[in-house]
């Protein structure tokens, strides 16, 4: 008896896929395990199994097109078999056509107008003089003449910012236009003449659209609920970076996996958050929910958007440990790899744009945490140590705090520990 196949919810956030490749054609064989194709989520690409046994009676989409979840994809059963009654029974719920494009979208020019300048040598007319743009204009630049006026002067080629009006108010009237003579025209010089007669400039004005993908819907859905249901305030603060430098380069003299400035920033977040469990807190509406476990989102910028993958209990992993699990946390990223236990299970995150010389910006929060913290670059300045003016290495962080769950002291506590950690490096290792 035909079966049907069902797009699954292949991640907690998954509300419909793309069909990125069918693996199997319509009369090939299939069993259960059989990776039949490789679906889009909002996540990752990830490939999606068959359950049932038989031959591959039909496919509901083409590859590039999308499909809501739960909805018919496929059809399995014995050669030949009428399957038709299945469709019609439940009818394959199609995805918006504008939801992912078949394929990449190209560059499509608009068929707009070329616009063509005439040679400046053709449209130069004398100077205005001040006492004809005082006569002919108001106070706010509006041209003061009479209709019948501006249409003699338009059918002479007159410019009529040069006429004088003898009109009330300096009004343009028709014998200004009918008694007006051009001031010569100073000739032009051969340098001028060249310039005045320039090449035609001409153009084409062009742009290409791509549909949405599943992952920056979702980005914009996450994203624009939090900014607009949660009440973020944001509060920053500059850390002398010099001894953690210093820590990171020994650390790297002897580290099997290079250590980075942002790996630094996690294990100190990390124990700040243990210090400062109110921080590490969600809003569940009724309830607010204080974790007791420490997993940090680190967020990953890739192609079609952000992705955040999560260092779980990253308070009880060292430096090397940290460093290693992001290192390949970015490689699948990057590769569309990463699997919804990933990025799942996030009490707190954090994202870095220091790699871009970025000195400080303001995060949205990554639901369902209270708050992200932001981090800026770490450039050299000059600061007063000791008494005394030295340069400095410097670091900003803003922490985005839900106030529904954070307030300011509280927020303003833990940056305080994260500062202390960060300048005080050796204690991270404690």
């Amino acid at each position: 008896m035909a079966e049907v196949v069902r797009l699954p919810k292949m991640s907690d956030t998954m509300t419909e896929g793309v069909i990125v490749k069918w693996n199997y054609k319509v009369g090939d064989s299939v069993k259960s395990g059989d990776i039949l194709a490789e679906v889009e989520t909002d996540k990752a690409t990830m490939d999606m199994e068959v359950y049932a046994k038989g031959t591959l009676l039909h496919l509901a989409l083409q590859e590039g097109e999308a499909a809501p979840v739960d909805s018919i994809i496929a059809v399995v059963g014995a050669p030949g078999e009428d399957f038709s009654s299945l469709l019609s029974a439940a009818p394959v719920s199609a995805a918006p056509a504008t939801s992912t494009p078949a394929a990449p979208a190209a560059t499509i020019p608009a068929a707009a107008p070329v616009i063509a300048v005439e040679p400046i040598a053709q449209t130069i007319s004398a100077p205005v003089t001040a006492s004809a743009t005082e006569g002919s204009t108001d106070g706010d630049d509006r041209l003061k003449a009479s209709p019948l006026a501006k249409k003699l002067a338009q059918d002479k080629g007159i410019d009529i910012h040069q006429v004088n009006g003898s009109g009330e108010n300096g009004r343009i009237v028709k014998k200004d236009i009918e008694n007006f003579t051009p001031a010569a025209v100073k000739p032009a010089t051969a340098s001028t003449a060249v310039n005045n007669t320039a090449a035609v400039v001409t153009g084409t004005e062009g742009f290409h659209e791509v549909n949405v993908s599943q992952m920056r819907k979702t980005i914009a859905a996450r994203l624009g609920e939090s900014k607009f249901s949660a009440p973020h305030f944001y509060l920053t603060l500059e850390i002398n970076m010099d001894k953690a430098s210093i820590a990171r380069e020994q650390m790297n003299t002897i580290s099997d996996v290079k250590i980075s400035m942002n790996d630094l920033v996690i294990k100190a977040a990390a124990a700040a958050l243990r210090k400062n469990p109110n921080i590490n807190s969600s809003w569940l509406g009724t309830k607010i929910r204080y974790n007791h476990h420490i997993h940090i989102g680190v967020a990953m910028a890739v192609e079609d958007g952000l992705l955040v993958p999560v260092v779980r209990f990253a308070d009880n992993k060292s430096l090397s440990q940290i460093s290693s699990e992001v290192k390949e946390y970015g490689k699948k990223a990057k590769e569309k790899k990463l699997q919804p236990q990933d990025w799942s299970g996030n009490t707190f995150t954090i994202s870095n744009l220091g790699m871009f010389g970025i000195d400080e910006f303001t995060a949205i929060i990554n639901p369902p945490d209270a708050c992200i913290l932001a981090v800026g670059t770490v450039k050299d300045t000059v600061g007063v140590v000791n008494g005394e003016i030295k340069p400095v290495k410097t670091m900003k962080v803003t922490l985005s705090c839900d106030h529904r769950v954070v307030d300011g002291a509280m927020g303003a506590q833990f940056l305080k520990t994260l500062k202390e950690y960060l300048e005080e490096p050796y204690r991270l290792l404690v």
